[in-house]
């Protein structure tokens, strides 16, 4: 026996058997077999430490423009200037309409539009989206300040959006420096979709008032008030309408006639399609020249016919760094969470959304990089929170662009804007811009078509979608974010709470075309062209819409087997070895039938038949005794302490039911190394018997081999047998499979002979992997140390039912 260690040391004065250990190779005698050895504590901690590829990499792919910059060439340039010069035509007006929304003057929104289009090229992993300001966030921003001048007048509306957007732009590109992208899941496509909606709604209910010039209506106020104010100060309507109207219903109709044209025509559907995009540059044109004609003489905005933009600075006039101060600090900080939420939920969706469109994946953490970096470094420049845009990635990615360097010309067509245009922007009509803004948002409306995908797809997430959207309208849209959110992870925590497992039976299956079944066709085994079958493991109680006419056999007498859904973790572990429990009790009887002679030793759960009723002994002494659990992890990823801690409970508990035989635990598809270290720590997968001498064991028959085991074939050369498929090489003609006519031979490499056409599998004493009578090496799967882990839940039940026959008739 071999000297304790210092760590057996320590271990016996905490109280820990120093023979508790993970690795079990002392007991396996060194002939060459395949031995698991769990993964160390050392090792799992060591794979969180970045290694130096991983650091080179990390610091590779915070600039992706290198993996293609020096790739560019004419005709990719040719498509990013066609694309930049589109969004930038479509940019400069939406920009100032959303400035007006976030209750900024104008220029703040051609100042955001700049620095996303200069900015996010270097950092991007999407070459569609645009980012700058958008309807929803412009919308946050002018909440926010509408509040906080309430209460403090003396903070300035512009640096409250400046110093919003440069918290949240710190913020966002820590959590993509650290590489938490991936958290950004946890929002759902409902609530974003409910979220789109409801602010959809509310902004276009806000700007009806600046649309038709109404009076006394205060567009800050819930949705549903706005509308009833609106309604009520129909009356009060002024000219402004007039270009309200008339400007909307131009975007639609250029929109609707470019669609049809490019319909009709579809070889010039590209240029109906430049046409269309363009719409709103058109309208802006047409609405200044009308608006000039009208007040061609007004330089002051108060005397114009209908209200007008005014003046409009020009160039950059509000560059530095924003002043915040703890007080500002104070009065923002409730804000930034539902600032974060807006950002991250409009530019990964988007993103994500047109990389599947046009084959690409996005990197959501580089992402946050990309939109961290231009908020924080925006208001040095003016710009407020900006994030991507909907309807302007859209655009440029129908007008083909190829890389995200088109950024770089939509900027300069903001830049030309910013320093030669500004004096035009002065007779902009406030009610076209409504319109432009209504226009806008009406495409952030979910659609019924998709409301009623998502009622087929999970009907509980569309009453999720409703709760969303109302709480939009009469609470707020921050709010609403709140309730969707809140609701979505809800759901997803009840469903993992509350998931249902269940118990699989056995079915052989054979294959067929569909016609030959179709009807009330009756087909015989014996008509069927391919007579070999396999096994496969479905509910019992057909939850997976399984024909019910289909027979499912038991696996084997006082055999079970369970696949908990949704995983196994803390949530949902005492729901499911609960109900596994509660199965197993009502369909198997106590090994020994009268163990309680007296009726005070019955236990209080168990208290027998009422006095004078007498137990029906023939009924329950025809069920099963419990023999075996086999357990299907092919959903289970991890298992956490609670977990397994409630695996040895139940472990206990069957043991003691079914005293004094013993209950058997196999698992089949451990995928993850952790998981198979945690079963094996707390007992599971081992087996006690690592050996079989010569005169056997007790309790077992005489020329029992050990437990059974799956193998396959080994690498090398020579491992392919020519002409035969691996399907055909791991069959046999009565359907067998390899692993099932390997099993139980020795637990090393198994050198194996193999007849195809006859079904023989015969252990050869050649080590070689390439024969000329067509064998080969066949390995065991797992290790010999762990006979009771399995490829899938068929050799599980092949090594129950041989464990179970193995046993003597006393102790069966």
């Amino acid at each position: 026996m071999a000297a304790p260690t210092a760590g057996d040391r320590v271990k016996r004065f905490f109280g820990i058997d120093p023979e508790d250990k993970l690795d079990d190779s002392l007991y396996f005698d060194g002939d060459g077999s395949y031995i698991e050895q769990e993964g160390s504590t050392a090792q799992f901690f060591r794979e969180l430490v970045p290694t130096s590829a991983g650091i080179k990499n990390y610091f590779t792919e915070l600039f992706p423009f290198v993996k293609w910059i020096f790739h560019y060439n004419f005709t990719w340039l040719l498509g990013d200037v066609i694309a930049g010069v589109t969004v930038g035509f479509v940019v400069v007006p939406q920009g100032m309409a959303y400035a007006k929304l976030a209750n900024l003057p104008v220029e703040y929104g051609l100042y955001t539009s700049f620095v996303g289009f200069i900015l996010y090229w270097a950092f991007a992993t999407s070459k569609d989206i645009t980012i700058g300001t958008v309807a929803v966030m412009s919308t946050i921003v002018g909440n926010t300040i509408d509040r906080l001048t309430s209460v403090n007048e003396n903070l300035d509306p512009a640096q409250i959006a400046r110093s919003l957007a440069l918290i949240s732009g710190a913020i966002l590109l820590f959590m993509g420096l650290i590489r938490v992208g991936r958290f950004v899941e946890v929002i759902p496509l409902v609530a974003i979709t409910s979220f789109m909606t409801g602010s959809a709604i509310s902004i276009a209910s806000g700007q009806v008032p600046t649309l038709l010039g109404l009076k006394d209506v205060n567009n800050r106020d819930a949705t549903y008030l706005v509308i009833i104010n609106s309604l009520k100060a129909l009356p009060t309507t002024g000219l402004d309408a007039a270009m309200g109207l008339t400007s909307l219903f131009g975007l639609y109709f250029i929109r609707w006639f470019c669609n049809y044209m490019g319909k009709r025509y579809p070889t010039r559907q590209k240029t109906w399609f430049f046409i269309g995009t363009l719409r709103m540059a058109f309208i802006i044109i047409i609405y200044i020249l009308v608006s000039w004609l009208v007040n061609r003489d007004v330089t002051d905005v108060k005397k114009a016919r209908f209200k007008i933009l005014g003046p409009v600075p020009s160039g950059f006039q509000h560059t530095g760094a924003p002043d915040i101060t703890p007080e500002m600090l104070a009065a923002i900080g409730p804000e930034i969470p539902t600032t974060l939420i807006v950002l991250i939920i409009e530019h990964i969706a988007i993103s994500k959304s047109f990389g599947r469109v046009n084959n690409y994946i996005i990197d959501p953490s580089q992402e946050l990089v990309a939109l961290g970096f231009t908020n924080l470094f925006g208001p040095f420049l003016g710009g407020y929170p900006s994030t991507g845009s909907f309807s302007r990635t859209a655009i440029k990615s129908k007008a083909g662009v190829r890389t995200p360097l088109a950024g770089i010309f939509t900027a300069a067509i903001v830049l030309l804007a910013l320093y030669a245009l500004t004096s035009v922007f002065f007779f902009i009509p406030n009610a076209a811009l409504a319109g432009m803004i209504i226009h806008a948002v009406g495409d952030l409306i979910t659609p019924p078509r998709e409301l009623y995908k998502f009622w087929q797809t999970s009907p509980i997430e569309v009453l999720i979608f409703f709760a969303g959207v109302f709480s939009s309208v009469f609470w707020s849209i921050e709010n609403g974010i709140y309730v969707t959110m809140g609701l979505a992870l809800f759901l997803l925590l009840v469903r993992k709470i509350w998931s249902s497992g269940h118990f699989l039976g056995q079915v052989s299956i054979y294959s067929t075309p569909r016609d030959t079944v179709r009807g009330n066709a009756h087909l015989d085994k014996a008509n069927l062209e391919d007579q070999r079958s396999q096994t496969a493991f479905i509910p019992v109680d057909h939850s997976d819409l399984s024909n019910p006419e289909l027979k499912i056999h038991n696996p084997y007498p006082g055999v079970f087997v369970y696949r908990p859904g949704e995983g196994l973790n803390y949530l949902n572990a005492a729901r499911h070895l609960d109900m596994l429990t509660i199965y197993v009790y009502k369909n198997t009887r106590r090994t020994e039938i009268n163990k309680f002679e007296k009726l005070g030793d019955r236990p209080w759960n168990d208290p027998g038949p009422r006095r004078g009723q007498s137990v029906d002994t023939e009924e329950i002494a025809a069920r099963p005794t419990l023999r075996a659990v086999i357990l299907d992890f092919s959903t289970v990823n991890y298992l956490d302490t609670t977990s397994a801690q409630a695996l040895v409970d139940i472990k206990n508990q069957f043991e003691r039911y079914a005293a004094p035989d013993r209950v058997e635990w196999h698992f089949a598809g451990v995928q993850n190394k952790w998981t198979k270290r945690a079963l094996v720590a707390n007992g599971f997968g081992k087996d006690t018997i690592h050996s079989i001498p010569e005169g056997g064991v007790a309790g077992l028959k005489a020329g029992y081999s050990g437990p059974l085991l799956g193998v396959g074939e080994a690498t090398g050369e020579g491992g392919i047998i020519a002409g035969k498929s691996a399907s055909d090489r791991g069959s046999s003609a009565d359907g067998t499979t390899l692993d099932e006519k390997t099993a139980g031979s020795a637990g090393g490499d198994i050198d194996a002979a193999v007849d195809v056409e006859a079904g023989h599998v015969t252990a050869v004493s050649s080590r070689s992997t390439a024969r000329g009578d067509g064998s080969f090496r066949v390995v065991p799967v797992y290790g010999i140390n762990r006979p009771y882990f399995h490829v899938d839940v068929a050799t599980a039940l092949k090594s129950v039912v041989r464990n179970l026959e193995g046993r003597n008739d006393e102790s069966s």
